[in-house]
């Protein structure tokens, strides 16, 4: 084992507790559901940018490049002034859902570049304007722009032009579990001298405004030191380099700025008035309260950089240094975590394709945070505040009162999404099963438990409404995690996969019991997560009544079936009991597999056989039925659905076996339309799909079309032939449409971010690269297709999924030019060296020319690139190992 290896050893172990303290402080805590009392649910506007420095946050905290102990006691974060902001900046800006034209969007300059599954080194980089910060002109040119703009980005503005801005370095290395030296270097990249304010903060999460006589905990000053004292955490000391100016105020609402009403002397914004405003009197000349910070003022000069370290150490007593090992930590978690990396990879790997896995996983693991939310007393408010409006009694997450949320979880983008998605979380964990396999089987378990799962065993989506429907990838996730484990250890967890595989039986019975409106087996779902990639938003009532088969809510049933059928055999080898359970959804697979070919009767079916493509179906309330024939992502999720099965299992598991043949033998029209059960493949393995070889055949003539769905950059999420010939659905004298549109979404069917209709998504291109080495594993390197269509080139399907790998990759590689396409025609991000350097992962990209889009931080999916480069590399190996032994 490698050095941090074993941290994470002693974590699991809990012989010592390395991840006590991380990177868990949201980036934004302001305009969510949780902070939000009002009567009509409009967040944004409940508790908008405006209030953040003034008022004290319920339920979490915010802050720049923050960390904070797992139940977010006590926090530290860094802010900033360039003696020209308006606002002491303490927290990252951007336009809320209902100012942007794409909903909400960060607007900040902000890089993830190194972090490791302990947290024992952690490095972010904060890009700071040495201009006054255009936040005026940032909002009033969102809410201008309109749909079918581009989103108007800090970079648009100049404010980095000649250079003027600091590059603010942070960085943290724990000497122990709860002893963490900080290093803070501050970069002028501009032409002259400029001033910067440093102010390191430390501050207790309010917990005592909320309910009278929580005690309250306290900072007080020490010797260039604060020291902090709370009953639950103990007393932790903050030790500053140097002699900064040491401020004091309390985390409490600034009402008298907010509502005109009484507020104590000290309140949450001091600092701001202090430092900007001028006042004296807003801090504390106590020197105390529950809100602190180390004042530092810099004139740094043209090109050159200052550099600030601070530790913070559980103990009794102050310390009287930084500790003259601190240079030594910094260096040699720097060195281990150099070496975990490195671990990770095989060595062939190159340099550039390294650096890009290695800032998609710091950014996974920096999207931790901690996560607090108690629905009934949200509900019901607190006993030291004013009771919430009636209506809220019967609004959003009204039937969620079962949850209690309090746990340190990953989390899809901190600004943009601080708050967990279900179907998310899946791609999540298999993304940080690469570094930290416990992390990422807890995270899983932890959807599944009574204080997150309903009682009724659906799973909550996210906090806008916990009762929307996400794609059920959980045990996808669960039984991936599982394989990656064993086939890195030989030994999987078989406790962590029977946990979740009787959980998970709950929650695919209330699939089977609510989203299958007609008892046919074929399902809804409502928009599954794809927003609004069809005609009409599929959560929505619709405009005449009835409502959408879904080729996806199906084919994802289906998967479901086939995932959860893989774990009971799984669990069968040692438990016989489980093979009864594999039946059970072998049935309900063949089930589902027929109805998507025929619902029942010889004319409806989602399968549109002269088209060659799955469509969902629209039912009307008369009982008519018609295809909705847009080419989307709708119609390739059925490749999903599919799995082998080795003839050894098969022979292990006589039962299991006998009940399939019976199918086989005795109910072909159940199984005559799946992919043959009788024909055999490579190695006389078996196959379960929705699609036999000659839909196979036809979908992937359209998908691998590049005037299609194949992009230089991966799989579009709709066809490129809807640019010139939009499809259209007439209704109750309306017409209703969806176009092809690369980037952002023109509508907001589904809020402001619903941007389905073209670009290019990870999630779903890594679930087609997997379907398709199944299909391999089955049908061998005899069954070819061409790619692209009309090429002329015949590839395995090994190699399509490997094309598709290589084009997701790429987005993120430097060309032959030195260009990554993922920075789009920005140059100063393409060639600038002090930007060119730092990646971002975007929650999407631009259909055809693969620039990153949405949220710019949502490292949480996107992270699977570094799974797929992984991936690329074990398969050449392997590749080239089989060509060594041929030649032999």
């Amino acid at each position: 084992m490698n050095a941090e290896q074993q941290r994470l050893e002693e974590s699991l172990n809990r012989t010592r507790h390395w991840k006590r303290w991380g990177s868990y402080v949201a980036e934004r805590a302001w305009g969510t559901v949780r902070e939000d009392y009002s009567a009509d649910g409009a967040a944004w506007e409940y508790f908008p940018h405006d209030h953040a420095r003034s008022r004290a946050y319920r339920w979490n905290e915010d802050g720049l490049a923050g960390i904070c102990d797992r139940h977010q006691v006590l926090c530290f974060a860094l802010a900033l002034w360039n003696g020209r902001d308006p606002i002491l900046k303490e927290r990252l800006f951007g336009v809320s859902g209902n100012e942007g034209n794409h909903g909400e969007d960060v607007k900040e300059c902000y890089f993830y570049l190194d972090n490791t599954p302990t947290h024992s080194y952690m490095k972010y980089l904060y890009k700071y304007p040495q201009g006054e910060y255009p936040y005026a002109a940032l909002v009033a040119e969102s809410r201008r722009r309109g749909k079918l703009d581009p989103e108007y980005e800090l970079l648009d503005t100049g404010i980095f032009q000649e250079n003027r801005y600091f590059d603010v370095f942070i960085e943290y290395a724990k000497a122990d579990v709860e002893d963490i030296c900080i290093r803070i270097t501050a970069a002028n990249r501009g032409p002259e001298a400029a001033t910067l304010h440093l102010l390191p903060t430390l501050w207790f999460r309010n917990t005592w405004a909320w309910e009278q006589g929580t005690p309250r905990p306290q900072l007080s000053a020490g010797k260039n030191a604060i020291r902090a004292q709370s009953g639950e955490l103990g007393n932790y000391h903050l030790n500053f380099e140097g002699a900064p100016e040491l401020l004091f105020t309390e985390n409490e609402t600034n009402n008298r700025r907010l509502f005109n009403s009484p507020s104590g002397p000290y309140v949450k914004d001091a600092f701001h008035e202090y430092l900007i405003q001028g006042k004296p009197e807003a801090v504390n000349p106590a020197l105390r309260g529950t809100k602190s910070a180390g004042h530092y003022t810099f004139k740094i000069e043209a090109g050159a950089q200052v550099e600030l370290k601070l530790r913070l150490t559980k103990s009794n007593t102050v310390p009287t240094s930084l500790g003259a090992d601190f240079a030594q930590v910094l260096m040699q978690r720097i060195a281990e975590a150099d070496e975990f990396y490195n671990s990770i990879l095989p060595p062939e790997v190159p340099e550039d394709s390294r650096g890009i896995v290695r800032q998609s996983l710091a950014g996974l693991l920096w999207s931790k945070q901690f996560y607090y939310y108690v629905v009934k007393r949200w509900l019901e408010g607190d006993p030291a505040c004013p009771p919430p409006p009636s209506q809220r009694s019967a609004g959003r997450n009204h039937n969620w009162q079962h949850i209690y949320n309090s746990d340190v979880l990953s989390m899809p983008d901190k600004w943009e999404y601080p708050w967990y998605a279900a179907w998310d979380l899946g791609f999540h964990c298999v993304a940080l099963a690469m570094v930290d396999p416990e992390y990422a089987k807890d995270q899983l378990v932890l959807m599944l438990r009574e204080w997150y799962m309903h009682p009724n065993g659906q799973i909550p989506a996210y906090e806008w409404q916990f009762g929307d429907v996400n794609p059920p990838v959980h045990a996808w996730a669960a039984y991936k995690i599982y394989r990656m484990e064993k086939a890195k250890t030989g030994v999987g967890d078989r406790k962590f996969l029977e946990r979740v595989f009787l959980k998970l039986s709950l929650n695919f019975t209330w699939w089977v019991n609510r989203k299958d409106a007609e008892g046919m087996n074929v399902f809804q779902g409502g928009f599954l997560g794809l927003d609004n990639i069809g005609v009409f938003d599929r959560s929505a009532k619709l405009p005449a009544g009835g409502h959408i088969e879904q080729s996806d809510g199906t084919s994802w049933m289906a998967m479901y079936s086939l995932d959860m059928g893989a774990i009971a055999l799984e669990l069968a080898a040692e438990d016989p009991i489980y093979e009864d359970m594999a039946s059970k959804f072998w049935e309900h697979f063949i089930y589902i597999a027929k109805a998507m070919n025929n619902m029942g009767t010889s004319d409806i079916s989602l399968w549109d056989e002269d088209d060659g493509f799955f469509y969902d179906a629209l039912h009307l309330p008369n009982g008519d039925h018609f295809p909705l024939r847009v080419r989307s992502m709708v119609g390739l999720i059925p490749l999903f659905a599919v799995q082998t099965l080795e003839p050894e299992l098969l022979n292990r598991m006589p039962d299991f076996k006998k009940r399939m043949q019976w199918f086989v033998d005795n109910r072909p029209d159940l199984t005559g339309n799946m992919a043959s059960m009788q024909s055999p493949g490579v190695g006389e393995r078996r196959l379960l799909s929705i699609v036999h070889g000659e839909q196979l055949k036809r979908i992937l003539k359209v998908m691998l079309d590049e005037s299609e769905f194949l992009s230089p950059y991966g799989i579009r999420a709709l066809s490129r032939c809807h640019k010139d010939h939009p499809y259209s659905v007439m209704l109750e004298g309306h017409e209703y449409s969806v176009s092809y549109q690369p980037a952002e979404s023109s509508t907001g069917i589904f809020g402001g971010n619903s941007n389905w209709r073209g670009p290019i998504w990870f999630p779903l291109n890594y679930l087609l690269i997997e379907a398709l080495r199944r299909y391999h594993h089955y049908v061998g390197d005899d069954f070819k297709v061409e790619c692209p269509t009309g090429s002329g080139q015949m590839m395995t399907l090994r190699e399509v999924s490997d094309e598709l790998s290589h084009r997701l990759t790429r987005i993120f590689q430097r060309d032959k030019a030195g260009s990554r396409p993922v920075f789009g025609a920005n140059q100063k991000l393409q060639s600038d060296p002090h930007w060119r350097d730092y990646l971002l992962f975007y929650e999407y990209f631009h259909g055809d020319t693969g620039a990153g889009l949405g949220a710019s931080h949502q490292t949480g999916w996107t992270a699977l690139v570094a799974k797929m480069v992984e991936e690329s590399a074990v398969g050449r190996k392997r590749k080239a190992a089989q060509v060594t032994a041929q030649k032999a």
